[in-house]
């Protein structure tokens, strides 16, 4: 498929003449009328000039973003840290810093879900699901290359050891091709060890039975072609060989213009908040009068009255077990014994009577995500 980009020399003749249409149509318009003209003229940019169907700008979903900045924001301002000898009175800024990780790439995922509205076609699971970890896919992961393994599907529930829960689920019903998405505020932290490798052999383990699963458990959705994509949010340099995408690309997965731009102005505003609730603490550690500083927000100065603003208690993160056995040792961070939310529908006999006869698909792609899953 050949992208027509809006750097293109074609791209911008287009333009050009767009422009000059809107100015010899609207000259004699009024003002307020002009203004109006212009935000339509972005909002009906010609088809040409974009890459997908889909469009979005950041004003379409502003209010919604705002709200989860808020969510986030007085998520990270509540509670009291566990006192640290080394850090002192600076252990409310380490907590902050924490929680800021933490809620960043809750706000991301959110973020995603909410623009992969704007395309219909795209059906979003986020809901903690656990992915079964099949010994069989972990085996053919690790002692193949993953290109070996294209056309091969596993039963996901032949026996596993554990399980993967992804950030995001994406499928595109249009095309049958789902996305297996893992969403990282940055990879920075990843350096050179080995934790990034180890996430892929999870992510393309799951990607095997994910066809199987999403038949079983969501009511006969079916697949050919899943990827593996890491999100990294700071967006630096992608490398889809091997399954890492910069967030500056979230357009192509999601199939939307725009979503990128939309991506980075909302990290842009929630940076923004954080800074504040930074240097608000930081000035506190010093004992540096705070008067002049303008108010965070309306929430965060109603919560902050009576306790410091930026402590944080330690968020408990919800740990999977490769073996149940280990539940003793971790009492309240394990979650094995919990039951599986998803209803596979079998026992729907009008589910039954719409199963394809199509199924099992003759031929399942796996591997990295594909830029327009091969479209």
């Amino acid at each position: 498929m050949t992208n027509l980009h809006s750097s293109s020399p074609a791209g911008e003749v287009l333009r050009a003449a767009s422009a000059v249409s809107s100015t010899v149509n609207y000259s004699s318009a009024s003002s307020p009328r002009r203004h109006l003209d212009k935000r339509l003229a972005v909002r009906a940019e010609p088809l040409a000039l974009r890459r997908h169907p889909h469009l979005v700008r950041y004003p379409d979903i502003e209010s919604d973003f705002d709200v989860l900045i808020e969510k986030a924001i007085a998520a990270i301002a509540e509670g009291e840290p566990v006192e640290d000898e080394i850090l002192g009175h600076y252990v409310n800024i380490a907590s902050l810093v924490r929680a800021v990780s933490f809620r960043e790439g809750k706000l991301l995922e959110q973020a995603v879900e909410r623009l992969a509205k704007v395309n219909p076609d795209l059906v979003v699971l986020m809901q903690s699901i656990k992915l079964p970890l099949v010994k069989a896919a972990i085996e053919a992961v690790a002692g193949n290359d993953w290109r070996q393994l294209e056309g091969v599907r596993l039963d996901c529930e032949a026996p596993a050891k554990g399980s993967y829960t992804p950030d995001l689920i994406l499928v595109n019903r249009a095309k049958r091709g789902a996305f297996l998405l893992d969403l990282k505020r940055s990879l920075a932290s990843y350096g050179d060890t080995s934790r990034l490798e180890e996430l892929k052999l999870r992510m393309l383990a799951s990607a095997m039975i994910l066809p199987d699963w999403l038949y079983k458990t969501q009511k006969r959705l079916m697949v050919e072609t899943v990827g593996v994509a890491i999100i990294d949010g700071a967006s630096r340099p992608s490398d889809h060989a091997a399954g890492v995408w910069a967030l500056s690309e979230i357009d192509d997965l999601l199939e939307i213009d725009g979503a990128a731009a939309c991506m980075a102005e909302l990290r842009l505003r929630f940076g923004r908040r954080v800074q504040q609730l930074l240097e608000a603490e930081a000035r506190r550690a010093l004992g540096i009068p705070d008067a002049a500083m303008p108010p965070l927000t309306s929430a965060a100065a109603n919560s902050t009255s009576s306790r410091r603003l930026g402590i944080l208690r330690a968020i408990p993160r919800v740990m999977i077990c490769d073996d149940p056995a280990c539940c003793d040792e971790y009492p309240s961070g394990c979650r094995c014994g919990d039951d599986d939310p998803f209803d596979d529908g079998r026992d729907d006999a009008e589910a039954e009577d719409d199963v394809a006869a199509s199924w099992p698909p003759q031929h399942i792609r796996v591997g990295f995500a594909r830029r327009l899953l091969d479209a």
